[in-house]
């Protein structure tokens, strides 16, 4: 409007330019000037009033209200169904299903580490490459009082494992996994391999993994030594194994479906020097079902079985098997010496599941040993009945994909203000070797208590009456005791 108001006072003294040429007297000078004020002043209430009717008109309309610009709303991504159960801390890399792996690299997110149990999970940007440390720390202390011998009631202590290790992955498909350790002062490659996995189909997916392996065998000899929920595993798991215990080289494949798993597992020893004689040969296998699985509710069925032809280099059988604790040498149900073996054929069966934070599990299992020289086998058995119950509510750590326990996810974990997660167990466990003329038995009964700080970080205290009857060894004949074992584990 100021511009309009200059124009029209330009245009007025434009206007009145030819009168002053024509140098008029002061009197017409004067009228001039009064009669231009005039007209300005005309002029100027003019626009005056042509501002106010615009004003008005503009606080009378509406005000537009300009709509925000359309934003693409990203598809949703969509909910991957995994066999793990929700109480299990996440797996990494190398025992992720093809679902978990496949998610992993068809929506990256640029992140580059994730925490999942203890230690990163580390991402490259475009979902292919995969990395994480492992570690393993399970510190025990045991005593062991009661006995007729003074050579059994001892106090020790020792490192149930003491770990480093490393997996990945490349791609959906391809994994692997290596760990050493260092509990007896010394290296021992326990895990390494390599593997791939894939879909047959929307029920069914498998891996196959090449390289030192963990055995596939029972419930709890299934089950890693930071996730038992005693101290030691159950006398089935320690004593119905093949000779070269619970590792071996070889090749390990797997098929998975919605209700359990099944494994064949062909190795050779090992991993050692001797490359002087042939390998011995191990066949094992073993499938689970879960025919009830519901949110709270598992019924778990399970059998297995193997076969081993001995090595030319390993063929002593004997059997010296923790009955009371792992920490006292002394304290062991024996075979007595058993020389010339050929062989030996193993099977199990396993009985169990959970409602709610209340879990049971029962498991049998015999190995035959064959001898040489016309010998008649030498039959070993064990059996197990164990069951736990979490206080503070939370499920136990089952894993349906496996059919073992895994690593808990602790609702309410200590370190952010809560309790943990607090169970209470109980085990009843029986080992026969009597079928030898130098063979003992021996049974034990635990009390146990595991508080879980987090889903890596535990505390676990048993109370174990033991009861062995020995033919051969240091200490034969009936004898009874008991033992206190504590550990503190902490597992990334």
């Amino acid at each position: 409007m100021k511009i309009l108001r200059t124009g029209c006072a330009l245009f007025a003294l434009a206007v009145a330019t030819p009168a002053l040429a024509q140098t008029p007297s002061q009197a017409e000078l004067a009228d001039l000037v009064r009669a231009q004020a005039a007209e300005i002043a005309l002029l100027k209430a003019r626009l005056d009033r042509m501002e106010g009717a615009q004003q008005a008109a503009v606080a009378a309309a509406p005000i537009p209200v300009t709509p925000p610009p359309q934003v693409a709303q990203a598809a949703p991504v969509p909910r991957v169904t995994v066999p793990f159960a929700p109480q299990l801390a996440p797996p990494g890399p190398a025992e992720r299903s093809i679902a978990q792996a496949t998610a992993s690299r068809d929506n990256p997110s640029g992140v580059t580490t994730e925490w999942g149990a203890g230690l990163p999970v580390f991402h490259s940007a475009d979902g292919v490459y995969t990395f994480k440390p492992r570690g393993r720390i399970l510190a025990d202390v045991s005593s062991t009082f009661g006995s007729k011998s003074d050579t059994r009631n001892l106090t020790t202590t020792g490192m149930r494992a003491l770990r480093l290790g490393l997996e990945g992955g490349v791609g959906p498909h391809f994994f692997y996994q290596m760990e050493a350790d260092f509990s007896e002062n010394e290296v021992d490659v326990v895990t390494a391999f390599i593997g791939w996995r894939n879909r047959i189909n929307a029920a069914f997916d498998y891996d196959v993994r090449a390289g030192h392996l963990f055995n596939d065998r029972g419930f709890e000899g299934s089950t890693g030594s930071d996730s038992t929920p005693f101290l030691e595993r159950t006398a089935v798991a320690t004593a119905i194994i093949p000779q070269r215990g619970f590792y071996g080289l070889g090749v390990m494949p797997r098929l998975f479906w919605k209700s359990g798993h099944a494994s064949l597992t062909v190795t050779g020893d090992r991993i050692d020097g001797t490359q002087a004689v042939s390998d011995g040969r191990t066949v094992l296998g073993r499938a689970h079902w879960n025919p009830v699985k519901t949110d709270d509710t598992v019924l778990h069925l399970g059998i297995w079985g193997f076969d081993e032809s001995l090595s030319p280099a390993a063929t002593t059988l004997t059997r010296n098997t923790v009955i009371g604790g792992r920490f006292n040498g002394g304290l062991r149900v024996s075979s007595g010496p058993l020389p010339g073996g050929t062989g030996t054929t193993g099977y199990g069966l396993e009985l169990g599941g959970y409602r709610g934070p209340l879990w049971f599990m029962a498991e049998g299992g015999r190995r035959r040993a064959r001898l040489d020289g016309g010998r008649a086998d030498f039959v070993s058995k064990a059996w197990s009945l164990s069951g736990g119950f979490f206080l503070t509510g939370d499920l136990p750590p089952y894993n349906p994909r496996l059919g073992s326990f895994g690593q808990p996810r602790v609702k309410r974990p200590t370190f952010d203000g809560g309790p943990g997660a607090i169970e209470l167990t109980a085990r009843y466990e029986n080992l026969d070797y009597t079928d030898l003329p130098t063979g003992g038995e021996g049974w034990a009964g635990t009390l146990g208590v595991n508080w879980y700080l987090n889903s890596f970080t535990r505390l676990q205290l048993n109370a174990i009456h033991w009861h062995t009857d020995n033919r051969s060894g240091a200490v034969t004949g009936s004898d009874d005791g008991q033992t206190v074992s504590a550990r503190v584990g902490v597992t990334f």
